[in-house]
């Protein structure tokens, strides 16, 4: 009966419309159509011979079946009619009516490789903004800002700073746990934030890419998106980076990322200068305020520097900068505008490039004056030479926070009273445990950094698998978080938490792993969790990690771990762990003995 109908109306609308290529349009819609109420048909039957063993149910499977008849006539329908429209009230919830469009004859995928106007990387940059607005739009507050303020006064924060002989080590704890390292050695010594006046070696328009000669053997590289494309007078016009830079032409850069691996050190022409309460970027229009502050104190230094910040700069207000008078901004927004006049003097009559411009002060004051604060207790210093340097600029910088050095005389190592040494070893370990009694494994590729969350010896407390999972991912979340800090991880990050089935537990790890970031200073940003449950996110990285200020690559693995034999080796003896597997008569065992990591001075 319902074939005969669907007949009648082929029929007619067949003889309603003339054109030919319509009714094979239309033909091949319903039989699609066909095709499908065939399937639905014989889905009914074995229904309908389900209900017919259960009597008691008949009133509830004809309603079903209407419902079901009932949407197969608005799919018939078409799309003509809104979503919303052709829902009833007879649907189960979150139900979708929707008939997917026949593909037309003359739609094929293209095999081409297509290609955007202007530069990509420019394109990248702008849609990385843009997300991130629409994100910020979007993002529910985690916590409220009374309870980040009562939670950060409730930890108590310390530095310690230990200088021996041309190494110098910083470390952060946070109720005498360590979740910051700092190491600086004289052979390897930072450039971030330097500024150079450069040399253009090569310019790369398909990479989008230039190299700079800055003086340190290997090129640094410099991206179209860096570059400052209104100092070199193209405002108006194609922002190509070969038409704004070319081989031998001498270019003002700033080191952003030290060089790491084969991969050179990052550059950008859109220069920026640090200070104690505020980072000056010259040529800048934009103003921004750290989101760690509170509302109150945000609108209060919005005030100030509309006072004492000029037009044509732009300036980005630190944690730091709470609470801090008129005056002390005003100070040190002169202080750094003197600065990049002597930069910009320098970069005039600098005579041959490349060469210094600017030098970033010693590591031990550049930590200082980044993260020192009012939230720490205090800051203890071993080492002459480090206290002069320390006490010196707090008390010309922060002299109210002078009182809160302290100088460690005593013969005992200041790291060793602190547990610092034994955290540091734990932290190199490729396994860390928890201390309930579950584990994480952290391991580096060359894409990622990926983290695996295992229950380890961890057995629960009572309760069932799903109270005991997410326990367990609870606190993983707080030891990533440290441990990326830590060891100072960065670029993509991806989390393997165990499984949990109850949505709200997700969401509540997801939430206490983005409480735990908020303690961290450094860029990142999560991403939604994906199909397979795993959580994305990035965190920027700057300076040098921790494994690579206390390890070198093993000469014998060549840094991979393993050794590739191309004979197959002898089979193991059988059995238990104990036994040793034999060797291949005539053959010599091959020793791999890797480097022991030192972390005494």
């Amino acid at each position: 009966r319902r074939r005969g109908g669907r007949r009648r109306r082929r029929g007619e609308s067949a003889e309603a419309g003339g054109d030919e290529d319509a009714e094979e349009e239309l033909a091949a819609a319903q039989a699609a159509q066909d095709a499908e109420d065939t399937a639905e048909q014989v889905e009914e039957d074995a229904q309908d011979a389900d209900d017919a063993e259960e009597p008691e149910d008949e009133d509830h499977a004809g309603g079903n079946s209407s419902s079901r008849r009932r949407r197969r006539r608005r799919r018939r329908a078409g799309d003509s009619a809104p979503e919303a429209e052709q829902s009833s009230a007879d649907d189960p919830e979150r139900t979708v009516v929707k008939v997917r469009e026949p593909r037309k004859k003359d739609e094929r995928p293209s095999d081409e490789v297509q290609s955007i106007k202007g530069s990509t990387r420019l394109e990248a940059k702008k849609q990385r903004r843009r997300e991130g607005r629409e994100q910020g739009r979007r993002r529910v507050p985690i916590i409220t800002e009374a309870e980040f303020l009562a939670r950060r006064e409730a930890v108590e924060r310390v530095m310690v700073v230990r200088q021996h002989g041309d190494r110098t080590q910083i470390g952060v704890l946070e109720d005498d746990v360590l979740v910051e390292h700092y190491v600086n050695k004289e052979q390897a010594v930072s450039y971030v934030g330097n500024v150079y006046l450069g040399k253009v070696q090569n310019v790369l328009p398909s990479m989008e890419a230039a190299f700079i000669d800055i003086g340190k053997g290997r090129n640094a590289v410099l991206y179209a998106g860096e570059v400052n494309f209104e100092a070199l007078g193209m405002s108006g016009g194609p922002r190509r980076i070969e038409s704004a830079l070319k081989s031998g032409q001498s270019v003002l850069v700033q080191v952003t990322k030290d060089p790491i691996g084969h991969k050179g050190a990052r550059l950008t022409s859109q220069v920026s200068l640090p200070g104690r309460y505020l980072v000056y970027v010259p040529e800048g229009s934009m103003t921004g305020i750290s989101r760690k502050l509170p509302d109150t104190e945000r609108a209060r230094l919005k005030t100030i520097l509309k006072k004492v910040v000029p037009e044509d700069a732009g300036v980005i207000v630190r944690t730091a900068a709470e609470g801090a008078s008129e005056d002390e901004l005003r100070r040190d927004v002169e202080r750094l505008q003197a600065q990049w006049e002597e930069i910009k003097k320098k970069s005039k009559n600098g005579g041959n490039a490349p060469t210094l411009l600017y030098g970033e002060p010693d590591m031990t004051v550049r930590v200082v004056r980044d993260i020192f604060n009012e939230d720490f207790t205090k800051v203890v210093v071993s080492g002459d030479e480090a206290w002069e340097t320390i006490h010196g600029y707090v008390s010309h910088v922060a002299p109210d926070l002078a009182p809160r050095l302290s100088r460690w005389t005593s013969e005992v190592d200041v790291f060793a009273t602190y547990r610092i040494d034994e955290q540091l070893a734990k932290a190199l370990d490729r396994k860390v445990w928890l201390p309930s009694g579950g584990s994480l494994v952290i391991d580096r590729t060359e894409a990622m950094v990926v983290v695996d969350v295992n229950t380890g010896k961890f057995t629960g407390q009572g309760g069932n698998l799903e109270e005991t999972v997410t326990r367990n991912n609870l606190e993983a979340a707080e030891e990533i978080v440290r441990q990326l800090r830590l060891r100072d991880l960065g670029g993509i990050i991806v989390i393997d938490f165990i499984d949990m089935v109850l949505e709200s537990n997700r969401d509540l790890v997801l939430r206490r792993l983005l409480e735990c970031l908020g303690r961290d200073r450094t860029k990142h940003q999560v991403a939604e969790v994906t199909s397979l449950g795993l959580v994305q996110m990035t965190r920027k990285r700057v300076g040098q990690g921790l494994l690579e200020s206390f390890s070198e690559t093993c000469v014998h693995c060549n840094g991979r771990g393993v050794i590739v034999h191309m004979e197959q080796p002898s089979a193991a003896g059988g059995g238990g762990g104990k036994r040793r597997k034999r060797a291949r008569a005539g053959a010599e065992p091959l020793e791999h003995d890797h480097e022991a990591v030192a972390l005494a001075p």
